[in-house]
């Protein structure tokens, strides 16, 4: 359902916290969740609506940009977003309607086999130095312009800004990257006949870039992922109402949150400097996102005890959080990242909303287990939104 003619505005705030791959599974009899001394989160959740969430569809394991969509109430199978322009977004470039979005890794390879997808994870530094050496070499290619910018470590974008408007179907290229080491690069094989453009400027950039590259010792060769175009989504203040910011350090997810229309605010370090750059915008915005990344990251590491700690930190700032005295505070994740799996899974997602108009009392804690018997039961992750403005007092009653 449409709700965007029942919202109205008013002076309430709301602090909506995902807590990246929060959701587990039991190892020895306990998840994470369980296995966490929390006392601060376990007694939010005593006054709260509580309950589980579906981030995409029953057995369906999100991947980032789904799971967030769909918390902030975008159904993700109808808004599918590609990682490429996600990554260019939370790098701060300024995608247009003619750009094709790829996000990128530095590789070794070696006799044409792939012998390292992350080229040893080289330093940051090293990442800029390399990019800004094919951004001088490389800047049009068949008179399309190049722009690449550095990431994080073996990680870079690149936008293909062709003389005409691109749209997602012009995008339709396979990976390069094939996912393991030990095989050879794949081709950038178009799927459609309007993808066949983008596909041999991909095929030039490779071997430009591979002739540069060459001396290197470990970065010597470039995969491209995530070929996407910018979609036409509806923004977060035009769907809600909501003056919106996100707190997020890593780059997809600043992403996520400038495609929506959400101002994302520069923060780098960790929950403490998050936490810091909440309490300073605070008054400034409706609706206020922190992303807490690195819970995601133990799991998918099968670290439980690290992802045991990483709650337990969280849980120590969050008396900070409530001392702001939002009207609304939302906890949950983007999807169950159990440490037993070593990734993202399909199993629900614990969810807590605080407000004044809660039932409450139903929950002894912020658990998988204890989220079951909570008021809110299982529910699609696109219904938290309406939830979250309903508890807000910013719907109207719909019909007389």
């Amino acid at each position: 359902m449409d709700i965007s003619s029942l919202v109205q505005k008013n002076n309430t705030k709301i602090v909506f916290v995902i807590l990246d791959g929060v959701g587990g599974l039991p190892i020895n009899g306990k998840t994470e969740l369980e296995a966490a001394n929390k006392p601060n989160l376990d007694a939010l959740a005593r006054v709260s609506a509580c309950g589980l969430h579906i981030p995409v569809y029953y057995g369906i394991t999100p991947g980032s940009g789904p799971g967030h969509f769909g918390v902030f109430g975008y159904d993700p199978l109808q808004y599918e977003i590609g990682r490429g322009v996600l990554e260019a977004l939370g790098l701060g470039i300024e995608l247009k309607k003619t750009d094709v979005a790829l996000r990128c890794n530095y590789a070794t390879i070696k006799n044409g086999i792939i012998v390292d997808r992350r080229a040893g994870r080289i330093p940051t530094e090293k990442n800029i130095e390399l990019t800004e050496r094919l951004s001088n070499q490389i800047k049009e290619i068949d008179g399309v312009e190049i722009i690449l910018k550095p990431g994080k470590e073996h990680r870079f974008c690149l936008v293909m800004r062709f003389p005409k408007v691109i749209n997602e179907n012009n995008a339709m290229v396979t990976d390069t990257d094939p996912q393991k080491e030990g095989k050879p690069p794949a081709e950038p094989l178009a799927l459609n006949e309007e993808s066949k453009e983008v596909s041999e400027i991909a095929k030039k950039f490779i071997k430009k870039a591979e002739e540069i590259l060459k001396n290197e010792e470990r970065a010597n060769y470039v995969l491209l992922r995530g070929f996407s175009a910018l979609p036409h989504i509806p923004s977060f203040e035009e769907k809600y109402a909501l003056k919106a910011c996100s707190i997020a350090v890593y780059p997809m997810y600043r992403g996520i949150t400038r495609l929506l229309g959400m101002e994302t605010l520069p923060v780098e370090g960790d929950i403490k400097e998050e936490v810091e750059m909440l309490k300073k915008v605070y008054k400034d915005y409706d609706f206020i996102f922190v992303h807490i990344k690195k819970i995601d990251s133990f799991g998918e590491d099968g670290n439980f005890e690290g992802k045991v700690k990483k709650i337990e930190e969280f849980d120590s700032f969050l008396p900070e959080i409530i001392s702001l005295n939002p009207d609304t505070v939302v906890i949950t994740g983007d999807h169950s990242t159990p440490s037993l799996l070593k990734a993202h899974s399909w199993h629900p997602v614990p969810l807590l909303i605080k407000s004044p108009y809660v039932l409450g009392g139903t929950v002894n804690a912020f658990t998988e287990r204890e989220c079951l018997k909570g008021e809110l039961g299982i529910i699609p992750a696109t219904a938290i939104m309406p939830m979250v403005l309903a508890n807000t007092l910013r719907l109207r009653k719909f019909g007389a």
